[in-house]
């Protein structure tokens, strides 16, 4: 029997206990089994994201729904968030049509718009115990067609991260400390001192963006200092993608689809395991259970 949760719930969890939640980007019927299969395997809690190229594709409801589908089974708690949302008449659908979490996007807004937008997004979430993201500073690399260059990074600061927090009571903050949506060509450098005031200053869990290839050892570093959700997107676009050409390099005669889509599903799956591990969520669906209760 699957068991959806509030997102504000399980981030909330996973930041008393000094761990963190992987929420993995869906795109079709395999990823979303890879990565419900995994946090099974792993018995751990999950949030399966639904992004904006997922939703051009295969549209909101429908993305929902296959979730739901394939969730039957499963018995670690769920939740299913709206990624990177950038229109609130859309985040209100999610809203409405029962996710579990919801990310406004008001990044690219002037400060008060951005607040005010994200504070109105909290105050329809919070009626129905629904998790509210916000995001704060911006953040660089390409996420679906949103594209921010180098130049236009910029690193939140401590007032700004403390002031929108006070002012929309956002329940998990994502800010930008250093990391980029995509693959990185080197090393990031993380933003640790910037993370550890900002975390101090609002005492809420913080959401990091761009979570694909981040080294372990910095991973680890910033789940210590508050980091509570961790996205990973473009690591399982490109293992799924690897697992089926891998297919049709070794037997170019096999035209069987259930064949490469099943060798994408399962590097999706050991993907999703080995960040699940990395996060520290590994056995702990049965302890935020018994929280939940």
């Amino acid at each position: 029997m699957s068991f959806f949760i509030s997102g504000k719930d399980m981030i909330e969890h996973a930041h008393k206990n000094q761990y963190s939640i992987g929420a993995f980007s869906a795109h079709n019927a395999e990823t979303i089994q890879g990565i419900l299969w995994a946090a099974e395997e792993e018995s751990s809690p999950v949030m399966i994201q639904v992004g904006q190229k997922a939703i051009q594709y295969m549209g909101m409801e429908r993305m929902q729904k296959m979730i739901e589908l394939f969730s039957s089974d499963i018995t670690v708690p769920i939740s299913i968030h709206l990624d990177h949302s950038r229109e609130y008449k859309q985040t209100l659908k999610a809203i409405q049509l029962g996710f579990q979490s919801v990310m406004f996007d008001g990044s690219s807004l002037p400060f008060d718009e951005n607040v005010r937008i994200t504070k109105k997004v909290v105050e329809n979430g919070s009626l129905l115990n629904i998790g509210v993201e916000g995001e704060i500073g911006t953040i660089g690399g390409i996420e679906d067609d949103i594209t921010v260059a180098q130049e236009d990074v910029n690193i939140t600061s401590v007032e700004e991260a403390a002031t929108f927090s006070s002012r929309t009571a956002v329940d998990y903050l994502a800010i930008s400390m250093g990391t980029a949506h995509g693959l990185y060509k080197s090393p990031p450098k993380l933003r640790f001192q910037r993370l550890k005031e900002i975390s101090g200053e609002v005492k809420k869990p913080i959401v990091l963006h761009g979570g694909s290839s981040v080294p372990d050892d910095q991973v680890r570093k910033a789940i210590s200092l508050g980091i509570s959700k961790i996205n990973v997107d473009t690591e399982l676009r490109q293992s799924f993608t690897l697992g089926v050409q891998e297919v049709f390099h070794n037997h170019p005669e096999e035209w069987h689809l259930a064949v490469s889509l099943k060798s994408g599903r399962d590097r999706v799956k050991e993907k999703v395991k080995e960040k699940i591990q990395l996060f520290g969520s590994s056995q702990k669906a049965n302890q935020f259970k018994r929280f939940c209760k």
